[in-house]
C-alpha cells in the first residue's frame, strides 16, 4: 500500500462508517466531490489549510465558516479532526480515497472520457452505452473532459483499459509504424 494511502485510508474508512451508520453515505459522498471540486479549483484555499503558518485553530475557524452550511455535521467534525491532526493539507488525498471505498464497496466503475471537444446529449448516452461494455457493469461513473489536443475523437479509459480513439492518438500510432518500419 503506498505511503499516502496508509495515511488517508483509516479516515477515509472512518468517516465512511460513520456516514453509513447515520445513513448519510449518498449525501456526503456528493458533498465530498463538491469540497474536491473546489480544493483543486482554488489553489488559495488548499495552500493555506496546508501551510504550517496559519495556526490550527485560524483553520479550523476558517473550515466553520466556509462549510458549516455546506457539508453535514460528520463532514464537518472530519474536516476538524484533519485540522487538529495537521492533516486538511491532505484533504484532497481522504476525499479521494473516500470516493475509491465508495466506489469499490458499491461495485461501481470510474471511467474518464476525453473528448476533442464538447459532446452533445444524444452523443453522450451513446458512449455511455458502449462505456458500460467496456466496463461489464451498468453502474458507472463518468468524469467528462476536454482536451482539443487530441484534434479528434476520444479516449476512455475504465481501470487499466484504455480506448484511443482519437486523431492524436492515430497519428501516433502511425508515426511508431513508420519508425519501426525504417
Amino acid at each position: 500500500m503506498p505511503l499516502l494511502n496508509t495515511i488517508t485510508t483509516p479516515y477515509a474508512e472512518a468517516f465512511l462508517q460513520i456516514a453509513s451508520s447515520r445513513d448519510e453515505v449518498d449525501q456526503v459522498v456528493d458533498q465530498a466531490k463538491a469540497i474536491l471540486d473546489l480544493w483543486e479549483n482554488s489553489p488559495e484555499l488548499s495552500e493555506a489549510m496546508a501551510s504550517p503558518v496559519l495556526e490550527v485553530e485560524a483553520k479550523k475557524a476558517a473550515i466553520e465558516k466556509l462549510f458549516a452550511d455546506q457539508v453535514t455535521p460528520s463532514f464537518l467534525n472530519l474536516l476538524k479532526l484533519l485540522a487538529d491532526r495537521q492533516r486538511i493539507g491532505l484533504l484532497d488525498s481522504v476525499l479521494q480515497r473516500l470516493l475509491e471505498l465508495y466506489r469499490q464497496q458499491r461495485n461501481i466503475a470510474l471511467a474518464t472520457v476525453t473528448t476533442a471537444s464538447e459532446i452533445t446529449d444524444e452523443q453522450k448516452t451513446e458512449l455511455l452505452k458502449k462505456v458500460q461494455l467496456v466496463a461489464g457493469t451498468d453502474k458507472l461513473e463518468i468524469n467528462l473532459n476536454v482536451d482539443p489536443d487530441l484534434i479528434g475523437g476520444f479516449v476512455v479509459s475504465v481501470g487499466s483499459k484504455v480506448i484511443d480513439a482519437s486523431l492524436a492518438g492515430q497519428v501516433r500510432r502511425l508515426g511508431l509504424a513508420l519508425a519501426k518500419v525504417s
